[in-house]
């Protein structure tokens, strides 16, 4: 890759959620004829513009791609860092789906959620059950392995009661956690829009999300698809496995050696985006 910065693209545009809240979406059109829907969801430190390489080369292999900044992250200035509920969070990522299946309902809507993105698809087919027909988790944040010291996380607690709005640092601030590659390390160092730090509300909300999880991964009973990259230091690939077992429908796994966390910022000619597009292609039959 080099020092080249992520390619601009998509369509702009805002949506607004049931509680009036304007969140940032863009918009890959298909290449032809739509044969299916991609709805994509970051992490918790990135956001939809890390991401235009592979929304591309979806829309050009016959998808609408459409990737959700997450309220208080990416482009979205309002509130930022804060959520009021992991709810909340769900019924974001739920409510631009229920818009798209608005029009041309027949077309299948697959979720793939990257990261902590990873709890959102999790916890979707359990608060709006039948909403989606399948689920791509890559590198999904389920089980990691970073997260706040236990006294950091007794601060955090203490503040969402007192302090709900105070900030604390999002512990992944280090940009080799996430590739290998100078170049992609320089670009999520220097760009301005990623998440460095959140409140106590929103980091407490994560924590009840995790809660929340236990009950919802028996619940997924839609065709999933898991990524896992060899070298993560995020995430812990076997506990995620383990997890992956627990969901109402058997998972297919795809391992990949000698990657890193983001797979958008492996080489060019990776086949993770191709293994996807034909995931879908086989398990939806489009």
């Amino acid at each position: 890759m080099g020092d080249a910065a992520p390619p601009a693209g998509g369509i702009l545009s805002q949506f607004r959620a049931s509680d009036g809240y304007a969140f940032y979406t863009r918009f890959y059109p298909a290449a032809g004829a739509p044969r299916g829907r991609l709805v994509f969801v970051h992490g918790i430190r990135s956001h939809g513009g890390w991401y235009t390489r592979s929304c591309a080369a979806f829309a050009a292999a016959g998808f609408d791609v459409h990737f959700l900044d997450r309220r208080g992250a990416g482009l979205n200035t309002a509130h930022r860092g804060d959520a009021p509920a992991f709810r909340r969070l769900l019924d974001d990522v739920a409510e631009y789906v229920q818009h798209l299946r608005a029009e041309k309902a027949w077309l299948p809507v697959v979720v793939g959620c990257i990261s902590w993105g990873g709890k959102l698809a999790v916890g979707l087919p359990y608060r709006r059950p039948g909403l989606v027909d399948g689920l791509v988790l890559l590198c999904p944040g389920l089980v990691p392995k970073i997260a706040p010291p236990l006294p950091g996380r007794a601060r955090i607690a203490v503040a969402r009661v007192f302090r709900p709005w105070k900030f604390f640092p999002i512990p992944l601030n280090e940009p080799d956690l996430f590739t290998a590659d100078p170049g992609w390390r320089d670009y999520i160092a220097g760009e301005s829009h990623g998440l460095r730090a959140a409140t106590a509300r929103f980091l407490f909300s994560s924590f009840s999300l995790d809660i929340y999880l236990r009950r919802a991964a028996k619940h997924v009973r839609v065709p999933t698809l898991l990524a896992l990259a060899e070298h993560d230091r995020i995430i812990d690939n076997a506990q995620t496995r383990l997890y992956a077992g627990r969901f109402g429908k058997p998972v297919e796994i795809l391992d990949y050696p000698n990657v890193h966390h983001t797979l958008e910022f492996e080489p060019d000619g990776h086949p993770w985006v191709r293994d996807v597009t034909n995931w879908v292609e086989r398990r939806l039959g489009v």
